[in-house]
């Protein structure tokens, strides 16, 4: 479910690394750098969410998610650098619908603008299933599950951001270096090869058909074989 997001955030490459991902999944993207302008866009509607970052230069970034909450009630996706249990409590009680910590796999950050989405446009829960190859391939947005020909599939953390990943642009191909990014985060220096041996964990939890659903672009990467389901 696709929606206009406006993406509130000071740091210029996070704010575009932000903006390129929700664009990469179909979402028209609006942003800006300060609270006061966000605020006017607010004012001039034509936005479906809005992901904030608390921590601007210029207003408190509560102002902000008091303006989207104001009138039309617009779903909010807070980011900020506290990890504190009682900040990301503060947040929610202030009108927040989710909320993340600094720093967050921007793959993670994109399915959660649609659960996102599809919560607030009052859809059924089933229709937070997202499917693929026909219904057999299936997943669960909001609660961070998968299931293949009707039976759950128990992943790992890394497992799941590998096929979410992939998922994301079904046929397209993705090199190990996009895929460990992705999964770990912008900020994660790890060792890229290390993909190798989570895809190899992974389509054993897939089954027979696990080569054509995550398959291998020798001398590339790795691509999801299966199309989406519309």
């Amino acid at each position: 479910m696709s929606g206009v997001v406006l993406v509130v955030e000071d740091d210029r490459e996070l704010r575009e690394l932000v903006r390129r991902y929700l664009e990469r999944a179909g979402h028209p993207v609006r942003t800006t750098g300060t609270g006061a302008e966000a605020i006017g866009v607010l004012a001039g509607g034509g936005v479906d969410l809005v992901v904030l970052d608390l921590g601007l230069p210029d207003v408190d970034g509560r102002e902000v998610l008091s303006a989207a909450r104001d009138g039309r009630d617009l779903p909010v996706i807070v980011l900020t650098a506290r990890s504190g249990v009682e900040d990301r409590i503060e947040g929610l009680r202030r009108g927040a619908d989710d909320y993340m910590t600094k720093p967050f796999s921007p793959i993670e950050l994109v399915l959660r603008v649609e659960a996102v989405l599809h919560r607030a446009r009052g859809a059924a829960a089933a229709d937070d299933m997202t499917s693929f190859g026909g219904g057999r391939l299936r997943f669960d947005e909001v609660r961070h599950e998968a299931w293949l020909d009707g039976a759950r599939i128990e992943l790992t953390r890394t497992e799941w951001g590998l096929l979410t990943a992939l998922a994301s642009v079904p046929g397209r191909v993705y090199s190990r270096y996009e895929l460990i990014n992705q999964v770990r985060g912008y900020e994660f220096a790890g060792y890229e090869r290390t993909v190798d041996s989570h895809v190899k964990n992974l389509r054993r939890k897939l089954g027979p058909d696990a080569a054509r659903i995550v398959a291998t672009v020798l001398g590339v990467g790795y691509r999801l074989g299966w199309s989406r389901d519309q």
